[in-house]
C-alpha cells in the first residue's frame, strides 16, 4: 500500500460514525461557521455525490437490491469513492477550499470490513487504491451506541436494516481507526448537546485553518 497522501492545498475534513450520530447536522454547522469566517467551503457526502455515485448509492442502499456479495458491496462503495475523489474532492482541494465530507474511506473499513467481517487490510487496500490514498487532515468520529442511533429512524435503508451486532462491530471499527492515528482524529460523544459538539469541532479545526 502506498504512503498516506495529505493534500498540500486546501483542508480536508471528514465526519464519520454510525447511524443517527448527527454527522450531517455537524457537517452543516461546520460549513456555516467556516463560511462566516470567510472560508470557501465545499460540503459533500458519500455515497452518491456524483452522477455515477448516485446510481451506486441507489444499488447499495435500496432494500429492493436484496443480498449482495459482501465483496461486491465493498467494490461498489470503492467505485463511488474513486468518482468522488477524482471529480469532487481533489478539484476543490486544488482550488484551496475546505472540503467537508459526510463519510469517506473509514466508513468502508468499518461497515464492509468490520461490519461484514471481511479482512480489513484487504478492504483497505481496495479503498485506498480507489482514492489514491488521499487522507483527511482531520476525521471527526461522532460516537453513539447503535441502540440509540438506529432508534432515530422510522424506516431503514439496506445498511441501517442490518443486525444490531453488525452495527456494534461498525462502531468498534471506527473507534479502532481513531485510536490508531490520534493526530488525525477526534472522537466525540454524539449524545452531547449539538452546540457543545459544534464548539469542540471548531476548536479542533481552527489550528488547521492556517494551512488551508
Amino acid at each position: 500500500m502506498d504512503e498516506a497522501v495529505y493534500a498540500e492545498r486546501g483542508l480536508f475534513v471528514c465526519f464519520e460514525g454510525g447511524e443517527g450520530a448527527g454527522k450531517s447536522t455537524q457537517s452543516r454547522l461546520l460549513r456555516d461557521w467556516l463560511t462566516a469566517r470567510g472560508e470557501t467551503v465545499l460540503l459533500t457526502f458519500e455515497p452518491g455525490d456524483t452522477p455515477v455515485g448516485k446510481e451506486l448509492r441507489r444499488i447499495v442502499l435500496d432494500p429492493a437490491t436484496g443480498d449482495l456479495s459482501d465483496r461486491t458491496e465493498a467494490l461498489l462503495y470503492a467505485a463511488d469513492k474513486a468518482e468522488h475523489v477524482d471529480h469532487v474532492v481533489l478539484p476543490a482541494l486544488a482550488r484551496g477550499e475546505v472540503v467537508i465530507t459526510d463519510r469517506y474511506v473509514d466508513s468502508t473499513l468499518a461497515y464492509q470490513g468490520a461490519g461484514r467481517t471481511l479482512a480489513v487490510p484487504e478492504v483497505e487496500a481496495v479503498a485506498r487504491w480507489a482514492t489514491g490514498d488521499l487522507r483527511p487532515h482531520l476525521t471527526v468520529v461522532l460516537d453513539l451506541a447503535p441502540e440509540a442511533g438506529l432508534g432515530r429512524f422510522d424506516e431503514r435503508d439496506r445498511i441501517e436494516g442490518q443486525s444490531l451486532e453488525f452495527h456494534q462491530r461498525v462502531r468498534q471499527g471506527f473507534l479502532d481507526l481513531a485510536a490508531a492515528d490520534p493526530d488525525h482524529y477526534v472522537v466525540l460523544d454524539a449524545r452531547a448537546p449539538i452546540d457543545d459538539l459544534a464548539a469542540a469541532i471548531q476548536a479542533r479545526i481552527e489550528p488547521l485553518l492556517e494551512r488551508a
